[in-house]
């Protein structure tokens, strides 16, 4: 059965950082996209960063960039998100998923709760 196992997530102040894991069994990333996707309090859900497995290009929703880094151990199977300089807005609920493509995410975690608050 396909698992997405996450951890990571936590209380951090404005400006720190958090490390985000995703480790995957069931499938292998070299064969699957893989991402994180948000869910911002009273905002809808947001696509964060996505390792494509057609060309291995990494995306990053603007609002993230510079700030995240998304890198895939394969050895591991497993995807990390570096969070950088976190501000407040960065809080939500953050779900990896993985799919054919990164627009059509077919597994999910179960999430991870990253707050970002003084």
């Amino acid at each position: 059965q396909v698992q997405l196992v996450e951890s990571g997530g936590g209380l951090v102040q404005p400006g720190g950082s958090l490390r985000l894991s995703c480790a995957a069994s069931g499938i292998s990333l070299d064969n699957y996209a893989i991402g994180y996707w948000r869910q911002v309090p009273g905002k809808e859900r947001e696509g964060v960063s996505c390792i494509s497995v057609s060309d291995g290009t990494t995306a990053y929703a603007d609002s993230v960039k510079g700030r995240f880094s998304f890198s895939k151990d394969n050895a591991k199977n497993t995807v990390y998100l570096q969070m950088n300089n976190l501000k407040p807005s960065d809080t939500g609920v953050y779900y990896c998923a993985a799919g054919f493509f990164c627009s059509d995410m077919r597994h999910w975690g179960k999430g991870t709760l990253v707050t970002v608050s003084s």
